[in-house]
């Protein structure tokens, strides 16, 4: 069993490997990769900053029922899933199919996380969202990353944290 201190490291060892981002239109799930985001404490409670494009099928899923899950493998074994759910669109691919991985029921949530494990999984509720203005981002950096969308950032109250 791992104590709840550890749940920041792992996250914070496993994120820039990749994790799933989860959401759902409240009909249809829906899961991308992210490496980018971050733990933190904001209006008294524990949270996690998350980014996605404008363009993103996920973004459509995260303004309809406005939570998500995160599901963060826990090991390398779920790279080449990664890999693909970082490459296609849901909007025309079922991902979970093509990358072989199933979808389980949440505990507190209503968007479900990727089951069969070892992940961390987080489940969140959107209390912030905010498009980028990039003439605030250092010019360096929004020439590195930046071309044509922006990101939306989406701060999520974390509801329930545990492995499976």
């Amino acid at each position: 069993m791992i104590q709840a201190s550890e749940y920041g490291k792992i996250f914070n060892d496993r994120l820039n490997k990749g994790a799933f981002l989860n959401t759902s239109n409240g009909q249809k799930a829906n899961t991308m990769t992210i490496s980018w985001g971050s733990l933190g404490i904001m209006w008294g409670a524990p949270t996690v900053t998350i980014m996605v494009r404008q363009t993103r099928y996920s973004k459509e899923n995260l303004n309809a029922v406005k939570a998500f899950t995160l599901s963060v493998p826990m090991d390398d074994s779920y790279k080449n899933a990664l890999a693909l759910c970082g490459s296609k669109s849901g909007r025309d691919t079922d991902k979970f199919a093509a990358a072989g991985i199933t979808l389980q029921a949440p505990k507190t949530g209503i968007v479900p996380v990727i089951g069969g494990g070892p992940f961390l999984q987080l489940e969140c509720s959107v209390v912030y969202e905010r498009k980028m203005d990039l003439a605030c981002l250092n010019p360096d950096e929004r020439e590195k990353w930046y071309g044509d969308t922006e990101h939306t950032f989406y701060i999520g109250k974390i509801n329930a944290v545990y492995t499976v």
